[in-house]
């Protein structure tokens, strides 16, 4: 769509301009795809007022784009000048207590006879706008209704008007709440782990929704290389959270003793978490699976504790898969279990592959494991394993939280 330079008769000062589209961006949600919560709103109002047309829009700073739009052929995106939402943004400005545009009939208003529909055989006569806002309390868009013939609105129908377009304001909040969630928890991902002479590493975590349980972590220790792969039951923020409690306990326990003799084994860090978040996980009625090892570099000895998680096998240099005790309970489903720790050496050329349960929905039916065992037989690169799991994601939309953890021990020259 070309650029809208048409000098609007509701054009805002530059300034407010300005801080309205900063509001508007902070949202994160221009050019995202339709949603069901914004389209239950939409159908309703359609519904109650028995009206053909109704939109939740959001008004950029030459277009306007519609999140939702129902029964109005024109698109997602319109210029900003040939729109009445324009007229809503700027009327709330001029009368933020009364914030509401009620337009009887747009046929009769020349200044709307550039908005494409109105005036035409069945198109726009009747338009009712409230505005939504965006952080800071700018108005970012509008929840709107039309109808085909001009009407008004009585004092019930208003009410419930007002009471459709705070739906979708808490909507829409609710869409800002977890993006920054999603924003915050991508950056507790761990950055990469740099040069690790004689290994390669590739990690990756894609939520299915905004925010997941899902979480891998990884950093140096003396003489080796902490790896933990962890899947909290459920999805959203509520998993999120738990999440990000997890990892806290996972590192502070690890992470006691800076020195090789003071520091805690696999198993004694994942028993000592899981006391920690008993009461936590028990009171949630949740669980949590998760793979936590320790790689010493020098010898490729791998210790590890699995947890009920479920997929950690080691790729042999010759396409063998071997995989790890994986008998271990979950965290979380009955009180007073320990966890004992395997061990696995890597010799050169062999990968270990640590992984959540959603990646058994990209290569399957969602439970065999059999076609996952096959696909990272043949490819084990750790690089090439995340590309293809990042593709596949990409193509399918499980879901399910999908995360990868692949480390390999380089043969030598």
């Amino acid at each position: 769509m070309t650029a809208d330079t048409t000098i609007s008769p509701y054009a805002l000062p530059p300034d407010v301009e300005d801080e309205r589209v900063r509001s508007l961006n902070q949202l994160h949600v221009l050019d995202t795809p339709p949603e069901e919560r914004f389209a239950r709103i939409t159908r309703m109002a359609r519904y109650v007022f028995g009206i053909p047309m109704a939109a939740v829009a959001l008004v950029d700073r030459d277009r306007q784009w519609f999140k939702q739009v129902d029964g109005l052929d024109i698109g997602v995106n319109l210029p900003r000048s040939k729109t009445i939402c324009q007229a809503t943004i700027a009327h709330t400005y001029e009368e933020p207590d009364n914030p509401a545009l009620v337009i009887e009939d747009a046929a009769a208003r020349p200044e709307f006879a550039m908005v494409p529909g109105v005036g035409e055989p069945g198109g726009i006569r009747f338009y009712a706008g409230y505005p939504l806002y965006g952080p800071g309390g700018h108005p970012v868009g509008t929840f709107c209704i039309y109808d085909t013939e001009p009407r008004s609105l009585s004092d019930s129908e208003y009410t419930t008007f007002v009471e459709l377009a705070s739906w979708a304001q808490r909507e829409l909040e609710q869409t800002d709440d977890i993006e920054r969630a999603a924003e915050v928890q991508r950056h507790l991902l761990p950055g990469t782990l740099g040069d690790l002479p004689g290994y390669s590493v590739c990690a990756m975590c894609l939520p299915a929704y905004a925010v997941g349980g899902d979480f891998y972590d990884h950093y140096r220790v003396e003489n080796g290389v902490v790896f933990t792969v962890a899947d909290v039951m459920g999805k959203g923020l509520g998993a999120a959270i738990l999440a990000a409690s997890v990892r806290s306990a996972l590192r502070g326990a690890s992470r006691a003793g800076e020195r090789m003799e003071c520091r805690m084994p696999p198993e004694q860090v994942v028993n000592s978490v899981a006391a920690q978040l008993a009461e936590d996980l028990g009171s949630t009625d949740t669980f949590v699976t998760l793979f936590h090892c320790e790689l010493d570099t020098a010898s490729g000895t791998v210790r590890y504790v699995d947890a009920g998680h479920g997929f950690a096998v080691v790729v042999r240099a010759d396409g063998r898969v071997d995989g790890l005790d994986t008998a271990g309970l979950p965290l979380g489903v009955l009180d007073g279990v320990t966890w004992e720790s395997g061990e696995v050496t890597l010799a050169e050329g062999d990968t270990l592959v640590a992984a959540s349960d959603g990646v058994l929905d990209l290569l399957g039916d969602g439970s065999d494991v059999l076609p996952v065992l096959r696909y990272v037989a043949r490819h084990a690169e750790p690089a090439d394993l995340c590309a293809r799991a990042r593709a596949l994601v990409a193509e399918l939309s499980p879901l399910d939280d999908v995360t990868v953890v692949a480390v390999r021990r380089e043969p030598t020259a």
